[in-house]
């Protein structure tokens, strides 16, 4: 016992959240291994959350609970414990409290309240027989769910929680099990978001480029045009909304959810069997919220309130972003309020989780109001539904207060920065693309948020960048060429682990909106990420830091998925 409280020692004694990643050590990277790894053998993703948390918060402890003198070194064991606890209580509470935070929290209650309201008054169920009448198969019920995800392009997470519940029903008239339908859904929101023009995620982005750049010196810089140029860099994003498509076409799977689609097409069991602690509560939900037999459903149900929803969003967006613009950025909106630049500009700077809040609350209350002229129920069974829409999303928000409480001790440990600090050395120019993409979604995939992995990345990879472009004395435009391509890779990165990773609150929201368990979905998805991964890394990155062209690298790419999709592919009939 001795030997390894001495062992530990060193780490212990300088545990601090302002201290060096390197006094942590491999330790730092402890809370995400134990979660990720519990998470895949246990599939309760409560409990590996919970134990990441307190692994975490009992490295953080060890350094005020050892003791020593000249002839002893003990460790406190009781005192560690607890103060593990009460820190592990303390992030919980500050994620609760954070603005941003408590407004998802909100946001999403009110769209599972929205939820119910249409589903009660049987929008959802009319919209389904809609699509069914114009999807003949699996396969266009599979392109109408990856284009209406396409269409909410503005927001990740009201994309997750729109689509879901409105295109299941569909997905489950045709037999298409819920791993895949998860795997849609989840593949048409960050990755759609992070590349969008005019999105909630832009605002991010361009700073984070804007603010690296300032560190190298260079202040005099379109941040937003370096941000366009990338797009066509953004290879994770782009293969992967094409290969979602090319699944659907060509009627191919492989790997676990292969064996998904078999289940459901051949038993008629959409849903996983495996249900350990899961979100997939369909079973209790669908007797309280299925509509009345004796009333007349109507697709206008559904579509008013999430018209009105979508509508507020981007009025909302814009407004709520131009609040807070001040200076020459305000003065140009002013002088042209209907301009690209005005609205690229207040949708970056706007709180979506207050917006998404303020929209879905006025959008429930309309659909209320619809539900009550219409005779479907009345004022008190209309609050009833709501509240119990509110109720289904108590095992999401569990699940993202603990994954966010586990994001902020992993950067307190300085786990991200130990990961970036194994970037030691001189690395020839064409090598680091490829290894800052590799980083990028190491590290998105152990801290599960793509914001997070931006923010730590790209003051360090710009700055890496440009003196290793220096060092090997690239002209002026081969030097921004190669800038823009090392930016792409750390947006691009930090998508894979927020697409994959089990901790990733975008992959809790696709689980919950899908009704499918939650760690089937990750299992399911991991090897079409890594797919992916892999081609964007191969023959990808890799011959772009070559010199090849973009243009040219892009559609081959596209070709080379259609034809390995064809070889290790499995026809599902």
């Amino acid at each position: 016992m001795k030997i390894i409280f001495i062992f530990l020692m060193p780490i212990a004694l300088f545990a601090d959240a302002d201290t060096n990643a390197n006094l942590y050590g491999f330790f730092t990277l402890i809370p995400p291994i134990i979660a990720i790894a519990l998470a895949f053998v246990t599939k309760d993703v409560i409990l590996s959350l919970f134990a990441g948390v307190l692994s975490g918060t009992f490295l953080l402890s060890l350094s005020s609970n050892i003791f020593l003198s000249q002839k002893i070194q003990f460790l406190n064991i009781y005192n560690t414990l607890l103060e593990s606890f009460t820190k592990m209580i303390s992030y919980i509470l500050h994620s609760t409290s954070d603005p941003l935070n408590a407004g998802i929290i909100l946001q999403i209650l009110c769209i599972g309240g929205l939820v119910a309201l249409i589903t009660k008054m049987g929008g959802a169920k009319a919209i389904a027989l809609n699509f069914a009448k114009r999807a003949k198969s699996a396969v266009s019920a599979q392109i109408n769910t990856w284009f209406i995800g396409l269409l909410i392009f503005f927001d990740d997470y009201a994309n997750l929680l729109i689509v879901g519940p409105i295109m299941r029903p569909l997905a489950d008239k045709f037999k298409i099990s819920r791993e895949k339908f998860a795997f849609i859904i989840d593949s048409t929101a960050a990755p759609v978001a992070g590349i969008a023009i005019i999105s909630t995620w832009i605002g991010l982005e361009v700073s984070l480029i804007k603010n690296a750049y300032n560190h190298i010196g260079i202040e005099n810089i379109s941040a937003f045009g370096i941000f366009l140029e990338t797009i066509p860099y953004r290879f994770y994003n782009i293969f992967m909304l094409f290969f979602v498509l090319m699944t659907a076409l060509m009627k191919r799977e492989f790997g676990p959810m292969y064996q998904a689609e078999i289940r459901a097409r051949t038993t008629g069991e959409v849903a996983p069997k495996i249900k350990s602690q899961t979100l997939n509560t369909a079973e209790l939900e669908d007797q309280f919220l299925a509509p009345k037999e004796n009333i007349n459903i109507k697709a206008s149900s559904a579509i008013i309130p999430i018209f009105i929803l979508i509508f507020l969003c981007i009025v909302g967006f814009y407004f709520n972003g131009l609040g807070v613009l001040e200076g020459d950025e305000l003065k140009k909106v002013k002088e042209n309020p209907l301009s690209f630049y005005a609205f690229r500009t207040t949708f970056g700077n706007a709180d979506s989780s207050v917006v998404l809040f303020q929209s879905a609350l006025f959008s429930a209350i309309i659909a209320i109001f619809m539900g009550v002229k219409r005779k479907i129920f009345d004022l008190k069974e209309a609050i009833e539904t709501w509240i119990y829409g509110w109720k289904t999303m108590i095992f999401t928000i569990v699940l993202l207060l603990l994954a966010w409480s586990l994001s902020g001790i992993v950067k307190d440990l300085g786990t991200s920065k130990y990961i970036v600090s194994l970037l030691v050395g001189e690395l020839p120019s064409f090598i680091l693309p490829s290894v800052i993409f590799l980083f990028a979604s190491g590290i998105s995939f152990a801290i599960g948020t793509s914001y997070g992995t931006m923010s730590i990345l790209m003051p360090l990879a710009v700055p890496l960048a440009y003196a290793i472009a220096q060092l090997n004395q690239f002209d002026p435009d081969s030097l921004h060429h190669y800038m823009v391509i090392n930016i792409s890779c750390v947006l691009t990165g930090a998508i894979f682990g927020n697409h994959c990773s089990p901790i990733s609150d975008n992959v809790i929201l696709s689980s919950m909106s899908a009704k499918c368990d939650h760690m089937e979905h990750v299992r399911t998805q991991i090897p079409y990420a890594l797919f992916i991964c892999i081609i964007s890394l191969i023959t990808g990155y890799l011959p772009i830091s070559l010199g090849f062209s973009v243009w040219i690298i892009l559609p081959l790419n596209l070709v080379l998925i259609v034809i390995l999709l064809r070889i290790i592919g499995k026809k599902v009939e």
